[in-house]
């Protein structure tokens, strides 16, 4: 058994109509089939804890789709949702804006565009993944220190800071593809440590696949 996990869970689907990319934009709630997706992993949870996982901390983005996310966890654990600026959505140029090919070709857009290792447009991979790999061992710590070996937290974020940490986390090229991420609304994507704090593995799973159809792709950043 992993010494400690920390679980890194993408908030639910977005009530987005116009279809913009929201990123770190305020006020952008979930929709209904949100709310659904966070219910879903409230129970998924408890029914881990009930098993015997010792889920004893959650950790959110402050943004108001992950605490919005987060809440069913929360109250299915007993748990106080702490708030943790590092996990927040990646900074993007095209923030409010619907991002098509039309937009895309526009001159004001192009020198941002010079770059897509980086990413130009945005914040940089390597500075997500600095973040938030902080906040995962500040979570692992104090979820050790609460319950000991064995220990596990959940931290509510957001698509590309996560993929970004399990692409780093599995030695794997930052730079990609958005359209190849995986890491669905309400996906969680565990790293297990061992008693050093050494990162030993990742495990994938979506426990809310089943509501997946039919929902939104449109991405925070």
């Amino acid at each position: 058994m992993p010494h400690a996990i920390v679980h890194l869970m993408r908030h639910g689907e977005v009530h987005n109509p116009d279809g913009v990319l929201y990123g770190r934009l305020p006020g952008f709630h979930l929709s209904e089939r949100g709310y659904r997706m966070a219910d879903r992993l409230g129970e998924y949870f408890g029914a881990q804890r009930d098993a015997g996982a010792a889920i004893v901390h959650l950790v959110a983005s402050p943004l108001l789709r992950a605490q919005e996310t987060a809440a069913p966890t929360a109250a299915a654990l007993g748990l106080e949702i702490e708030t943790d600026e590092r996990v927040i959505e990646a900074e993007n140029h095209f923030e409010g804006l619907r991002v098509n090919r039309r937009e895309l070709l526009h001159p004001r857009h192009w020198p941002h565009l010079v770059n897509p290792l980086r990413p130009s447009w945005g914040e940089p991979y390597a500075a997500q993944v600095s973040r938030v790999m902080a906040a995962v061992h500040q979570a692992r710590e104090t979820a050790v220190a609460r319950a000991g070996a064995g220990a596990e937290a959940v931290i509510v974020s957001h698509q590309l800071p996560i993929w970004s940490t399990r692409l780093a986390a599995e030695g794997r090229r930052l730079a990609h593809d958005p359209r190849k991420r995986e890491c669905t609304l309400t996906s969680v994507t565990s790293l297990l440590f061992d008693d050093a704090g050494r990162l030993v593995g990742v495990t994938y799973r979506e426990p809310a696949a089943d509501l997946l159809v039919g929902a939104s792709t449109t991405p925070g950043a």
